[in-house]
């Protein structure tokens, strides 16, 4: 039997480092499961008294990100008075940063999604892959620091938005049986070429749900056991062909895959 609990995450900004670390250390845990609730952009006694309403009302552990000193003793102290566990997610990093970098932090909330160079970097990143996706303005890809290939729902789409995020440039060229890529997007100088391909089970599941999700029900080879097997097994000789990284989504997260695309391009830059 799965055991609830209540986890209260408070943040002086948009909460995602929070949202994060939280789901990291819940995934540790059998057997239990989080009720969460989150309380983003919290700078403000009213606000902060509002969100402690709440904790009184549903005992629980909280995580929280705040920077400002008075808010986190407000914090601590009411749910001393509450017993329940209180716990700073950046402590100890912020911590070891400052003493080796002879600095004190600065007590900014949301510094790190200030539009800066970094941020505009990451919004040009995810125009390019929404212009380059399954295929579209292939003259600039050119551009792109990396390109995915592979068949029809191996997750090339979710993967370059979530490079872009990173800051990453990802484009995305997909392979359909019986329609030809020219030869020339496959030898572009500057990207990095990926190949993504899974197990023809996996690929039948996911491409039989999207049809089913579009209200489709007839056979094709799209959903045809053999054809697909085909489909997957030519991908894999086009990658051979060509040398490239190959990653095998079939039990990955879009997560995992972008974290093994980033290190594929580090390992890519010369050492300084």
């Amino acid at each position: 039997m799965v055991r609830e609990y209540h986890l209260h995450l408070i943040s002086d900004a948009t909460g995602e480092t929070l949202n994060t670390v939280a789901k990291a250390v819940c995934a540790q845990f059998e057997g239990v499961m989080a009720r969460e609730h989150i309380y983003s952009l919290v700078r403000s006694e009213r606000q902060l008294h509002r969100a402690m309403e709440h904790i009184a009302a549903n005992p629980g552990i909280v995580f929280f990100t705040l920077v400002n000193p008075l808010l986190r003793q407000m914090l601590e102290a009411e749910c001393g008075r509450l017993t329940v566990p209180c716990v700073s997610i950046l402590d100890r990093a912020v911590e070891s940063m400052g003493n080796f970098l002879g600095a004190k932090e600065t007590h900014r909330p949301g510094g790190q999604h200030e539009m800066d160079s970094r941020y505009l970097e990451r919004v040009e990143a995810l125009n390019f892959a929404i212009q380059h996706d399954d295929g579209q303005n292939v003259q600039a890809l050119s551009e792109a620091d990396v390109i995915l290939v592979g068949v029809s729902r191996s997750s090339k789409t979710p993967t370059c938005i979530y490079l872009a995020i990173r800051g990453v440039r990802a484009g995305n060229i997909p392979l359909v049986p019986g329609m030809e890529v020219a030869e020339s997007l496959f030898s572009l100088g500057r990207p990095l070429y990926v190949g993504l391909w899974l197990s023809p089970e996996r690929l039948l599941q996911i491409r039989r749900a999207r049809l089913t999700t579009m209200g489709e029900t007839k056979g094709s080879d799209y959903i045809d056991e053999d054809a697909v097997r085909s489909e997957i097994a030519s991908a894999r000789r086009l990658f051979e062909r060509y040398e490239w990284p190959t990653i095998d989504v079939t039990r990955r997260s879009i997560e995992e895959t972008a974290a093994s695309i980033l290190n594929l391009l580090a390992e890519r830059k010369p050492a300084s």
